[in-house]
């Protein structure tokens, strides 16, 4: 029964997915394509990712507001991020309205953009089940590194340092 835990686990999670209508979440890791998308950032600037930050590494945040580890991290990312001239950051909300984003991020405070994912389609095509997800992205739109879940500032500067070599 032991051994067969894991495969009915995963056939369980398959028939519910299946039943609510829904794909699974894609699965990106390491050494994959980054995914492309379009969307909008908070102040109305369309994004054409990863396009628009050709040659450009990127660290993609997957965020919400509810989330207790979001609002610390992405203050951590503003920080790794001054130190690393030339690093993008781009914080892609996920399901929330833009009123929401707005205020999230106005008390922030940081110096790197918002933008808006309101249906999570954005998430979901990067694999995202759980916020915070963080993928670090070099300039020819690989991915290169993902942090799932919570990480301090030394997690942050290691996988900004790999990505920039």
């Amino acid at each position: 029964m032991k051994r067969l835990l894991p495969f009915l686990s995963v056939l369980l999670i398959t028939a519910l997915v299946a039943a609510c209508g829904g794909e699974p979440p894609a699965k990106l890791n390491t050494g994959d394509v980054a995914p492309v998308f379009k969307t909008v950032r908070l102040d109305g600037t369309p994004v054409d990712f990863p396009a628009a930050f050709a040659g450009r590494p990127v660290v993609l945040r997957f965020w919400a507001d509810w989330c207790k580890y979001c609002e610390p991290e992405m203050k951590l990312i503003d920080t790794v991020r001054q130190r690393h001239a030339g690093l993008e950051v781009l914080a892609v909300n996920a399901g929330q309205d833009k009123a929401t984003v707005e205020a999230f991020m106005k008390k922030l405070g940081v110096g790197y953009p918002a933008a808006m994912d309101e249906s999570s389609k954005i998430a979901k095509s990067y694999g995202v089940v759980g916020l915070p997800t963080t993928f670090l992205i070099d300039g020819r739109g690989m991915v290169r590194g993902k942090i799932i879940g919570e990480a301090d500032e030394a997690m942050f500067e290691h996988h900004v340092q790999a990505l920039l070599k």
